[in-house]
């Protein structure tokens, strides 16, 4: 078989459709569980192979310096000599929303690269690479909703029903570090089933906090909220609602004001990356 040299992909988006914070680790770190939803949403990538053996990035959003750059250090984490790639960035997803556009980006890059250089490398090897860049990579790497617990690398599949969503991000970044050193955050929450997330029984430990720090995420939530069971995702600026099929969820966004950021996203089980794995 012969591959490709140059392949475009979705970088897909997640949701957290619930987030619990279970307690302070001696590390710093946060002891948690929640449920990662991917959505048939999020940025488009590029790789093609060049025959200089360097690392090439390119495309709009590339505000970050280029050695800050997740993309970059995930290509070079797994980078040989002799090797070369172009990546090609259309950024989609919002930077800060809690989407995890970055981490996904990074977990796109170790997986394509891999298929691409031929390097064999297992799975369980990318996440580990992965989870020094991010803590949301795993997940993306992993390549399935999934069940998350410990710093959130700790996966389980789970079949999460199809749903549709709402997602809207009210141009306002939130800084993840500031939420979790929050004095008000909730630290002990205590684990819940998945017959607790079915029964409807769940919620973000983060929003309380960044309701009160964001007034725009604030008023992002009352405005879902007339339609459905509006819910922050992870600790950015997005927030969500679930609907049942396109077109009651197409109608909602319509309805959206124009200043927001907003997308209709269907769940998926599967990333479309997994088609290239080895």
């Amino acid at each position: 078989m012969i591959k490709e040299t140059s392949i475009e992909i979705l970088s897909p988006a997640k949701l957290n459709l619930f987030l619990y914070i279970l307690g302070r680790r001696p590390d710093g770190y946060h002891n948690l569980q929640t449920l990662f939803q991917l959505v048939e949403v999020g940025d488009t990538m590029t790789f093609s192979k060049n025959n200089i053996g360097e690392i090439r990035l390119s495309g709009d959003n590339l505000k970050i310096p280029i050695n800050e750059n997740l993309i970059f250090k995930a290509a070079k984490a797994i980078h040989r000599p002799g090797l070369g790639v172009d990546i090609t960035l259309n950024k989609k997803i919002p930077i800060g929303a809690g989407l995890g556009g970055g981490s996904s980006n990074a977990a796109s890059t170790l997986i394509m690269l891999n298929y691409l250089w031929n390097l064999d490398i297992e799975k369980s090897e990318l996440a580990r690479i992965g989870s020094k860049l991010g803590a949301d990579v795993p997940v993306f790497v992993f390549g399935k909703s999934a069940l998350a617990t410990g710093v959130g690398d700790k996966l389980s599949a789970v079949d999460i029903p199809r749903r549709w969503y709402v997602i809207i991000f009210p141009n306002c970044r939130v800084n993840t570090g500031e939420i979790f050193s929050s004095e008000e955050l909730t630290r002990n929450s205590t684990p819940i089933t998945m017959a607790d997330f079915l029964a409807g029984e769940y919620r973000n430990d983060c929003q309380v906090v960044v309701k009160e720090r964001f007034k725009d995420v604030k008023d992002a939530l009352k405005w879902l909220g007339r339609y459905g069971d509006s819910r922050l995702t992870g600790t950015g600026g997005a927030v969500f609602a679930t609907f049942n099929s396109e077109v009651e969820a197409r109608e909602v966004a319509f309805e959206a004001p124009e200043s927001w950021w907003t997308v209709v996203a269907r769940g998926i089980d599967q990333s479309p990356l997994m088609d290239f794995r080895l």
